[in-house]
């Protein structure tokens, strides 16, 4: 039996252009479901928001969210949860780094660290909190 884990970001109206941002970066397959596709909005004016979606890509990427709806307690939070992404190519993280940065505030721009050849950590427009990193030898 195997298992996996998959970020899911949780938004108030901005699920959809999260996941197309994303989906701009990481590339892969979007898809969404609104509440109105599930026949469950409760309120006409967020008929149209996200209660299911994911982006997927072949390269591993994979993220899913939704947006609560204005009847469920929301509150977006400082620092509750990073997204990391870890690779081995200096090359691609710094691609997805760049792309990412569009319209991002950088909070440690992507150079090398103490435990990394390269690190670095931003927040998106969606205010969501990225660490990129390219992976150390560790050895014991």
């Amino acid at each position: 039996m195997s298992i996996t884990t998959t970020t899911h970001l949780n938004f108030r109206g901005d699920a959809r252009a999260a996941l197309d941002f994303y989906h701009s970066v990481f590339g892969g397959n979007v898809a969404a479901v609104t509440y109105k596709d599930a026949g469950t909005a409760q309120n006409p004016d967020e008929a149209d928001w996200v209660m299911w979606g994911q982006v997927i890509a072949d390269n591993g990427f994979h993220v899913m969210a939704y947006d609560a709806p204005s009847h469920t307690p929301w509150n977006q939070g400082e620092n509750a949860v990073f997204v990391s992404v870890r690779g081995d190519d200096t090359g691609e993280i710094t691609a997805l780094w760049e792309k990412l940065a569009a319209g991002s505030i950088v909070v440690r721009p992507l150079e090398p660290a103490q435990w990394a050849p390269l690190y670095g950590m931003l927040k998106d427009p969606f205010g969501v909190v990225w660490v990129l990193d390219v992976a150390a030898l560790y050895t014991g």
